[in-house]
């Protein structure tokens, strides 16, 4: 007897069948492509959190889900015996100028207040090989940002669903209580049954590199964020392409995003690139995640919109999204719900 069916085996869908599993409950995963075989299947794995300003309840859900991190993937780990690839280890951030030194100063007593004492937002001096060069010679240096290899989360995922006794299949009869977690091919049938586009997807591209600075924070510099994973690469990523034909393919602009991240950090030069990846991101039309009733189909559940930061919001869409299907408990953001999008 399944419980629960899951239609869609990326991050957001794993995620609320394991929170459902956690409780008892049986759950089915179904993706004919497999898990994370489509945005969640990347490379890069960055999660980090909105600046600690103009607070709202995207960044206050964002924040929960960060600071929940920790716990979830430690169980998800122990239970399936593979490693996400989480550490909490924060990101660097080069200041440009004075106005943004000015900036990052005001954002130190913002964070402490914002983010209940559980992280700092700090400024250090430059010092060290990886460390990207600051204009004034500045860092920021925030202590919420984490890193996952995503490929790695999902199976980790996947393997804690098995040893529960659920299961994640390409094939199967949806029964129980549905939810729809099929990223962009969900927001496009969103879209046709609506009066106008509800979402749309954005390419992404990434690569990563035979480097190992696993327990070195990672880095934004040059628009571009560098992710050294617990294995002994360091992921570089990534466009954000919103027209283009092919949805896998790489290009020029994957090669750019390399050149920029040795220039931040010229450790990297000459790092064999061992892998390259490119996606699709499904983004909402409010760019919030869209939680809660379905729509269009009565009685069944959403949860899509993960966009750039999916797995950072994964611990807290799983609990939520258990909350409502299992024991008909809101606990989601009204601008989060899908209607917000529609």
């Amino acid at each position: 007897m399944v419980d629960i069916t899951v239609m869609g085996a990326g991050i957001f869908g794993l995620s609320v069948a394991w929170a459902c599993a956690r409780r008892g409950v049986r759950a089915r995963v179904i993706d004919p492509h497999g898990p994370g075989a489509g945005a969640s299947g990347g490379i890069v794995g960055a999660m980090a959190p909105h600046v600690p300003e103009l607070w709202n309840s995207k960044k206050a859900f964002q924040l929960e889900s960060l600071l929940m991190a920790s716990d979830f993937w430690s169980e998800v780990a122990e239970v399936s015996g593979h490693s996400p690839g989480y550490a909490r280890l924060g990101r660097l951030q080069p200041i440009a100028d004075a106005a943004a030194l000015k900036l990052a100063a005001e954002r130190i007593e913002n964070a402490a207040t914002l983010w209940q004492g559980q992280a700092e937002w700090r400024i250090i001096p430059e010092s060290g090989p990886w460390c990207p060069p600051s204009a004034t010679g500045q860092i920021i240096h925030d202590t919420l940002t984490a890193r996952l290899h995503p490929r790695q989360a999902c199976a980790a995922l996947v393997a804690a669903l098995r040893a529960r006794g659920s299961e994640v299949v390409t094939d199967g009869k949806p029964t129980g209580r549905i939810l729809w977690a099929t990223g962009i091919a969900g927001l496009d049938a969103l879209s046709a049954a609506h009066t106008r586009i509800v979402g749309n997807g954005v390419k992404g591209q990434g690569a990563l590199l035979a480097y190992d600075a696993r327990d070195q924070p990672q880095i934004f510099a040059n628009e571009v964020h560098i992710v050294p994973h617990e294995d002994g690469t360091t992921a570089i990523g990534s466009t954000s392409e919103r027209y283009y034909d092919d949805p896998t393919s790489i290009d020029a602009q994957l090669d750019d995003v390399i050149a920029r991240a040795v220039a931040a950090v010229p450790a990297l030069s000459g790092a064999p690139v061992i892998a390259r990846w490119a996606g699709v991101r499904p983004r909402s039309r409010s760019r919030a995640p869209m939680l809660g009733a379905h729509p269009f189909r009565p009685g069944e559940f959403l949860a899509n919109g993960g966009f750039k930061i999916g797995f950072g919001m994964a611990p807290k869409v799983g609990a939520v999204m258990a909350d409502l299907m299992l024991d008909g408990i809101d606990r989601i953001p009204d601008d989060f719900k899908p209607e917000a999008s529609l």
